[in-house]
């Protein structure tokens, strides 16, 4: 025995014209025009033989039947959509892009995502680097990692970790004719910013003011490039805590002064809302906050 169906395009038409009692408003919600939805309903009463409304002195009102019918299919629909949701959420397959400036890029994440890549072989990651950070999470990026204060409209945003900076230099500078130990020996060092003088003038003013002249030294686009300025041992860099762990990990550069900057702003991985649930952003998301609170355990770094 085959079911008797209606089609499912006036199904829909007459649940949201039940639900506003509007033709207008159902046309709106559906996107597509008011005389559409009406020929949906006129075909769904005459498939079941019956009056599923009744207009009266410029208000649409549902018939008896119409009632009982709407509050049977409406349940349906809700279904429906919790279903898609659940499924949704549940895929974590496919391509996934991530956004980020390309310093977090080099010195952050491609050191570690071989490590998802083995727990999740089943997603493929796209790296997008971008200087913009802040505007990078467009229509076709799933997932972005932003610098700032954590507040961004229509945005999810779980904070990876806080941010600091301190000095960081080649080993090499520690010994020589210029050892570096005090805050009063980077005055015989040159000092490498990023992009500004402005991080290192805000140490000077909390622990060397008159001793260190900021006003000096080369100035790199990016914080990755002074990173590799001071492995080089050309000076002294005021290094982010999130990105120069490799580099401090791997003995390429040293703190040789345990005086920190701390900033306000912090790393954010960032997602529209209605995407959260996503399975493949979820799982990314869950990995990359997990390995920052692991690794804040070893840090080796002065954070504070």
């Amino acid at each position: 025995m085959s079911r008797r169906i209606p089609p499912l395009n006036a199904l829909k038409a007459f649940e949201a014209a039940a639900r506003n009692l509007s033709f207008t408003r159902a046309a709106e919600e559906l996107f597509v025009t008011q005389a559409a939805v009406s020929h949906q309903i006129k075909a769904l009463e005459e498939h079941l033989g019956l009056k599923l409304f009744r207009r009266r002195n410029r208000s649409l009102l549902l018939t008896e039947e119409g009632q009982s019918y709407f509050l049977e299919i409406k349940d349906v629909f809700t279904q429906l959509a919790d279903a898609t949701e659940r499924l949704l959420a549940r895929t974590a397959t496919g391509a996934l892009t991530v956004s980020m400036s390309p310093s977090f890029a080099i010195q952050s994440l491609v050191p570690r995502l071989a490590r998802f890549t083995e727990l999740h072989p089943e997603i493929d990651v796209r790296i997008k680097a971008v200087d913009q950070d802040e505007d990078s999470l467009t229509e076709d990026v799933d997932v972005a990692i932003y610098f700032g204060r954590g507040n961004w409209p229509g945005l999810r945003a779980d904070k990876l970790r806080a941010e600091s900076f301190v000095p960081l230099c080649s080993p090499r500078l520690l010994q020589g004719p210029k050892p570096l130990r005090t805050v009063e020996d980077l005055a015989k060092h040159t000092l490498l910013h990023d992009m500004s003088r402005h991080n290192w003038k805000a140490w000077a003013k909390q622990h060397g003011e008159g001793v260190v002249n900021v006003s000096s030294g080369p100035i790199f686009s990016h914080s990755s490039l002074v990173l590799q300025a001071a492995i080089h041992g050309q000076g002294v860099a005021l290094g982010s805590s999130v990105l120069a762990r490799p580099e401090v990990e791997a003995g390429r550069l040293v703190c040789p002064i345990d005086r920190v900057l701390q900033s306000k702003s912090a790393y954010y991985i960032v997602c529209h809302e209605s995407q959260e649930d996503l399975g493949k952003i979820q799982a990314f998301r869950e990995w990359l906050l997990q390995t920052f609170v692991e690794e804040a355990h070893s840090d080796l770094i002065p954070t504070g």
